[in-house]
């Protein structure tokens, strides 16, 4: 009786031992804070994408121009239940430009195309998202800019262009054409002079973004503020 007695305690205190020493190498496993951060500061945008910013920011001059938000951060899902399966699948999904009021509500979203351009089932995903949504998706391009009355009456309708503003609007656009045209033409240049100096060797690229994070352990999408919970969803 004593040596069974004798035999449970040592397997509870093996159980005890056991459980200790996993605790201890969970807490091992978990990264540490570094206290200097191996990062360095890069660009927002490349030099594609800061000429169509620079063009909706005259164009768009009355609204908010994000960059580069998740569209989870403007999205909520229908079932609140399915929240973590569409945050899963779409949190890494983002458009390049996404246009706003000044009451925080999204009127468009533009897309500019990097190097390799922008996959047919990329621009379908954000198209067919985005609409159902109510909210306007367009894929833009340096080199071919749409009319500034198009894109204005798409994301704001058919009023958002007063006939006094035409001539206005008109002006100030080709002045940033001209803009757009200079800055390629100096990139091109000192592409040129660059390639020169280094015996025909085109510069290297930037070093390509990395992935996105995971995203948050909370945010609006998977709990909604309360604060504009109610206000941006539409039946």
């Amino acid at each position: 009786m004593i040596a069974a007695i004798f035999a449970a305690c040592l397997v509870g205190l093996a159980g005890i031992a056991l459980y200790l020493w996993q605790q201890r190498s969970k807490e091992k496993e978990r990264p540490q804070m570094p206290k200097e951060w191996p990062l360095l500061p890069r660009l927002l945008i490349n030099s594609k994408e800061r000429r169509i910013w620079v063009w909706l920011a005259k164009v768009m001059y009355d609204q908010q121009i994000m960059i580069k938000l998740p569209v989870t951060r403007f999205t909520i899902p229908a079932q609140r239940e399915e929240a973590e399966h569409w945050y899963n699948m779409l949190n890494r999904v983002y458009c390049t430009f996404t246009i706003c009021g000044l009451d925080g509500r999204v009127i468009g979203c533009v897309d500019v195309p990097g190097a390799a351009g922008l996959s047919m089932s990329n621009q379908t995903l954000k198209y067919g998202l985005l609409s159902q949504c109510g909210i306007p998706y367009w894929v833009v391009e340096p080199d071919n800019l749409p009319h500034m009355s198009q894109i204005r009456t798409a994301f704001l309708g058919d009023g958002a262009l007063r006939a006094n503003e035409q001539d206005r609007m008109d002006s100030r656009l080709k002045g940033v054409a001209d803009d757009l045209h200079a800055a390629v033409s100096r990139q091109r240049t000192n592409k040129s002079t660059t390639a020169h100096e280094h015996h025909g060797f085109e510069p290297t690229s930037p070093p390509p973004e990395g992935p996105l994070t995971e995203g948050w352990e909370q945010n609006s999408f998977m709990a909604p503020l309360d604060s504009r919970g109610a206000e941006l969803r539409q039946d």
